[in-house]
C-alpha cells in the first residue's frame, strides 16, 4: 500500500505522516527541508525560484526511487513530485517569480520523471484555511517560515484545490483540516484508515473523511 500525503505549508502532513506509519507499522519517507536554496529563495524568490524547485523535484525522485528498491509492503511519503510542478512552480510562473524559458525547461524535466514513477495508491490532501495553515506554522517554529505571506499561503490553497479538481488522476482522500483534527480526536485517525482502505480496494476514485 503506497499512501502519499499532501498539503499546503504547515498542513499537517508530517504530523499525518508519523500517525499512519505506526498504524500500519510502515515505512515512512518525509519530504527533505534541507534545501541548501530555501533561505536565500524567501529573501529573493526571484532570484532562486528555478533553482528551489529544481533541487526539490532532483530530492522528490531520488526518495521515490529509494523507496521503490527498498520494496516495503506499506510506504506512506510525506508531500509529493506532483506538488512539486502544480503546485510551487506554476504558482511562481504566476506570480511572475519564475521565467517562463525557467518553467518550461523544470515542465519538461518534470513530464519526463513522472512517467518513470509510479503513482500513489491513494493521495490524501489536506485541506486547510489560511488561518488554520498560520496556525500550526507559527506553532511548528521554523525560522524561515514565519514571515510567509498570507496571500501566498492563499495562492498555494488555490492551486491545490485546482489540481485535485481538475489535474490529478489517482484516488483521493481529502481531509478537512478546519474541522478534522486528528491530532485531538483519534476517531478521526479511525475513519481515515478507514476511507483510505476501502479506496485501496478500488472502491472510490474522490472522497471526503465521512463523519
Amino acid at each position: 500500500m503506497y499512501i502519499a500525503i499532501a498539503g499546503n505549508i504547515g498542513s499537517g502532513k508530517t504530523t499525518l505522516t508519523e500517525i499512519l506509519t505506526k498504524r500500519y507499522g510502515a515505512k515512512a519517507y518525509y519530504e527533505d527541508v534541507s534545501n541548501p536554496y530555501i533561505n536565500d529563495f524567501y529573501e529573493d524568490m526571484g532570484r532562486w525560484s528555478f533553482h528551489l524547485q529544481l533541487w526539490f523535484l532532483g530530492s522528490r525522485i531520488q526518495q521515490t526511487l529509494t523507496m521503490l528498491a527498498d520494496g516495503s509492503d506499506n510506504v506512506i511519503q510525506d508531500r509529493t513530485i506532483y506538488e512539486d510542478a502544480h503546485i510551487f512552480a506554476d504558482n511562481l510562473h504566476t506570480m511572475g517569480l519564475m521565467t517562463s524559458r525557467d518553467y518550461e525547461t523544470y515542465m519538461k524535466m518534470f513530464n519526463i520523471e513522472k512517467s518513470l514513477l509510479p503513482r500513489p495508491d491513494v493521495l490524501i490532501y489536506l485541506k486547510a484555511s489560511v488561518p488554520t495553515l498560520i496556525s500550526q506554522i507559527k506553532m511548528r517554529g521554523r525560522e524561515y517560515e514565519q514571515n510567509i505571506d498570507e496571500e501566498y499561503l492563499s495562492r498555494l490553497n488555490q492551486k491545490y484545490n485546482h489540481w485535485i479538481d481538475n489535474i490529478y488522476e489517482g484516488r483521493v482522500l481529502v481531509v478537512d483540516k478546519d474541522v478534522d483534527d486528528f491530532v485531538a480526536d483519534a476517531s478521526i485517525i479511525d475513519r481515515i484508515c478507514a476511507s483510505v482502505e476501502e479506496m485501496c480496494n478500488g472502491k472510490r476514485q474522490l472522497t471526503e473523511v465521512e463523519k
